[in-house]
């Protein structure tokens, strides 16, 4: 490994290493087992809930940490090890509950392995929709209460991740704009019609810094591929940051490299060249 210039690959889920099928395709998956057999560590790093991201992990052989909630947890899943959290403040949580119902849009709390709503939509209903085709310890609980004032204080205590779904782009606007001024979170988005807020701080880019040190990896031997907003700050921080070809303009004029489309096996295409080339 250490003849090796990129020792870790990081890359985003949805939009990126997923086809549109949500499946991962058998040429980006043949393409991370010969780099993870030549030595590099491969992590996915995405806003999905915890439960989710680990599914695909196991899917192609991952066991290394996994980076969930747009970086709010760091988790070593062999070992049973959380590596890194950083929970969503209950203020926040309270809040972001309270003007969401103000706005009038949906709101959904994610803890590690639970989404909280008070109604089965968007967010929650893809999710229960997902489960159907998924063995139970694969699938992601979904609890659906009367009010989340109801929430028991472990509940809420273990929150990472808000998430609002709205077409409406002037209430995710008021939104976002009325959220940050608590000074408690951070907010991105990974599509237009969402808004994902975490505790201050919290990013893609922070979880692989704090992944690298625990690896012992430097910077400048990653590479991370992503295609939206909340994969900037990781984009920025990698010695070689790529945007995959469907990517929004925001995140190709920060990236080093541009790849293919996605459905074309962009993570494969970096791999061959940047890593087994």
């Amino acid at each position: 490994m250490k003849d090796l210039r990129y020792k870790m690959l990081v890359t985003d889920m949805d939009y990126t290493l997923l086809n549109k099928d949500k499946q991962v395709s058998e040429g980006n998956k043949e393409a991370l087992k010969r780099a993870i057999e030549k030595g590099v560590h491969v992590v996915v790093a995405t806003g999905r809930i915890y439960t989710s991201a680990l599914y695909y992990a196991k899917l192609l052989g991952i066991t290394t940490p996994i980076i969930a909630s747009n970086g709010a947890i760091i988790r070593e899943e062999d070992t049973d090890r959380t590596l890194y959290q950083s929970l969503l403040p209950r203020e926040a949580m309270k809040e972001m509950v309270r003007l969401s119902k103000e706005i009038g849009v949906f709101c959904h709390l994610f803890s590690r392995d639970t989404i909280y709503a008070e109604q089965l939509v968007n967010v929650s209903l893809n999710y229960t929709k997902w489960n159907k085709y998924l063995n139970e310890e694969d699938r992601v609980k979904i609890k659906i209460l009367d009010s989340f004032d109801n929430m028991t204080e472990e509940e809420q205590n273990g929150i990472f991740k808000a998430v609002v779904i709205e077409s409406d782009e002037d209430k995710l606007r008021r939104l976002r704009e009325e959220i940050l001024k608590t000074g408690l979170v951070s907010v991105s988005q990974s599509l237009k019609d969402n808004l994902e807020v975490m505790n201050k701080d919290v990013s893609k880019g922070n979880a692989v810094k704090q992944l690298a040190e625990i690896l012992g990896i430097a910077r400048e031997e990653i590479i991370t591929i992503g295609d939206n907003e909340n994969d900037i700050s990781m984009i920025e921080y990698a010695g070689l940051g790529v945007a995959v070809g469907n990517a929004e303009q925001c995140l190709k004029d920060k990236a080093d490299f541009v790849a293919c489309d996605y459905q074309e096996d962009a993570v494969a295409q970096v791999v061959e060249r940047f890593i087994l080339g």
